[in-house]
């Protein structure tokens, strides 16, 4: 009796060993799953990342060309500034000489009436030298 007492004695610790044992395996078995998960999102993340420098480098491409046109509308902008300042130099220009020419109106009735007047006289010229029969 006094060896099945201590064979049960010393069985303790053994199983209280395996006990450890098992749940180190169960941990193991875990950490194994956890990394075999943390593995599969670095990939997954991985190829995310891909892809945003894919997006990254497209947009830098977009916002290269954007800033290519907003140049060449400041360009054409610039021209169009240009051209307009050269239109309004010669509409002022213009009105100059409508002026100029809105005062040559009155002179030239003047200078038509005496044309007339003149026609009128040189005719009754020419009828008198007509009737003195020379």
């Amino acid at each position: 009796m006094a060896k099945a007492v201590m064979t049960a004695v010393d069985l303790q610790p053994i199983d209280r060993l395996e006990e450890k044992v098992k749940l180190l395996v169960g941990m193991i078995d875990r950490l194994r799953a956890d990394s075999a998960k943390a593995s599969d999102e670095n990939v997954r993340l991985r190829a995310e990342s891909a892809k945003t420098s894919d997006e990254n480098a497209r947009l830098r491409a977009g916002s290269a060309k954007a800033s290519d046109e907003i140049a060449r509308f400041r360009a054409d902008s610039a021209k169009a500034s240009d051209e307009n300042a050269r239109l309004m130099r010669e509409v002022e220009s213009l009105r100059a000489r409508v002026q100029e020419t809105e005062g040559t109106g009155p002179e030239l009735a003047a200078l038509r009436e005496e044309r007339d007047l003149i026609r009128t006289r040189v005719g009754q010229m020419l009828s008198q030298i007509d009737s003195l029969n020379l």
